[in-house]
């Protein structure tokens, strides 16, 4: 038990991590598509929010799907990856990122992170390419709703004539500007050949699932459309000629989605103004907050994240789903503010744990910006390794031990994050 437990009185009802915010006309265009009885994968909702995706982002074409997955996986596929193709993918992010890869044969490569952004280091990435200079295929994702380094990360995969996949599904609504464009903001969801958005159920925008894939290739979103809907062929009966996928997105979600897509940066705003609070709020304790680089991103800020300071970490050993820390006066770590959340009825969550240290990919190659070249991470094991210059060696295994995400709910109330606040606070009493 965390050692403040029972001062502070649970809420009533639970404060989540990031929930759906549903509006008294949300309902509408569901509604709409039940009464003219569009229930299926056509219907005018699908292309309405087709329409409003590309007019935010910035992009052709939209092909809207039955997740964010599916549109990654549509994206990997369009990309060309093969049976046995090397991939380079980000290292620290939902595991929904580099699955698609293996779905189509292809075998994950992971690139370690970088700290002023939490998303894929572009020095690690260079490396990469001097360690396997045949690499055609990059998945970049905006960990959190914070764009990455994409101008550098660009420059390096044009360099090497690599295709980016754009894993956009937690950024949806956030910017970039950089070399690459000309410093003007740019949407993320528009830098690779082949983009994903998601609107899962706690994404900023939710249709409950449901995702896109985003291009300028209108042959690429052909071809998706078609491959989509079970690659049906232009015959008068049911005709096939190669392998399709159940993966359109139905009228109703695409009617939840087109009902949500005007809140966006009404969402947003509400979103930064729970992580400007937050930072605010922990001034006086060893944490930071989940960095960015304000001069040239603006993020969606869907979840507000902290890192705590490695001289303030107590003990803490995790090992595949348990884990256990030692109280220390003064120190605390994310295991026990988690808990300490979890005792007034508030939802928090680890930051994502890196993809080379899952049992699944851990045999999976690793580069870091010293070329290591191979994950030799043990998942019980969570020190800094030690790297150049005191910096770690495994950066995302470092974030991973040392961060956590907080409650962001954009309906959670002011009282009640003054609250969570005080609670994080006391972790370090």
């Amino acid at each position: 038990m965390y050692r403040n437990d029972g001062k502070y009185k649970p809420f009533e009802k639970k404060v989540w991590l990031s929930s759906p915010t549903m509006y008294p006309d949300s309902m509408d265009y569901v509604m709409e598509a039940y009464k003219t009885n569009w229930m299926s994968t056509v219907g005018k909702n699908i292309s309405e929010v087709e329409k409003m995706a590309c007019e935010k982002v910035g992009c052709k074409y939209a092909v809207a799907l039955s997740c964010g997955t599916a549109a990654l996986h549509m994206a990997v596929k369009l990309a060309g990856v093969k049976r046995g193709d090397k991939v380079f993918c980000s290292d620290m992010t939902f595991d929904a990122t580099v699955n698609p890869v293996v779905y189509e044969g292809g075998v994950p490569i992971f690139i370690d992170t970088e700290y002023d952004t939490w998303n894929m280091d572009p020095m690690a990435i260079e490396k990469a390419f001097e360690i396997y200079p045949d690499v055609r295929v990059v998945v970049v994702a905006h960990l959190y709703g914070t764009p990455g380094k994409i101008d550098e990360i660009k420059a390096i995969c044009d360099k090497h004539g690599a295709v980016i996949v754009e894993d956009a599904a937690e950024s949806f609504g956030a910017t970039y500007q950089g070399i690459c464009t000309h410093g003007v903001d740019t949407q993320t969801g528009s830098f690779g050949t082949y983009n994903a958005i998601s609107f899962n159920g706690n994404k900023i925008i939710s249709g409950s699932s449901g995702g896109m894939l985003l291009t300028d290739d209108e042959e690429a979103a052909n071809k998706v459309r078609k491959w989509s809907t079970q690659s049906r062929e232009n015959a008068p009966w049911y005709q096939h000629e190669e392998l399709g996928y159940n993966y359109r997105m139905s009228n109703l979600i695409a009617g939840v989605v087109r009902g949500q897509m005007p809140h966006l940066e009404e969402h947003i705003g509400q979103k930064k103004t729970i992580y400007e609070r937050y930072k605010e709020g922990f001034k006086g304790i060893p944490v930071k907050m989940n960095p960015y680089d304000a001069e040239k991103s603006e993020p969606n800020f869907w979840l507000s994240c902290l890192i705590i300071e490695e001289d303030a970490m107590c003990k803490q050993v995790r090992g595949e789903c348990e884990a256990l820390y030692n109280p220390e006066h003064g120190k605390s770590c994310p295991t026990e503010i988690l808990e300490a959340l979890s005792g007034i009825n508030a939802e928090g969550r680890p930051i994502w744990k890196p993809m080379h240290m899952q049992p699944i990919y851990r045999m999976n190659e690793f580069v870091t910006r010293e070329g290591n070249g191979w994950a030799k991470t043990n998942a019980y094991i969570n020190v800094s390794l030690g790297g150049v210059d005191g910096r770690p060696l495994d950066v995302g295994m470092d974030i991973f031990h040392r961060g956590l995400c907080l409650p962001s709910d954009n309906k959670m109330t002011e009282k009640q994050q003054d609250r969570i606040i005080e609670v994080v606070n006391a972790c370090f009493k």
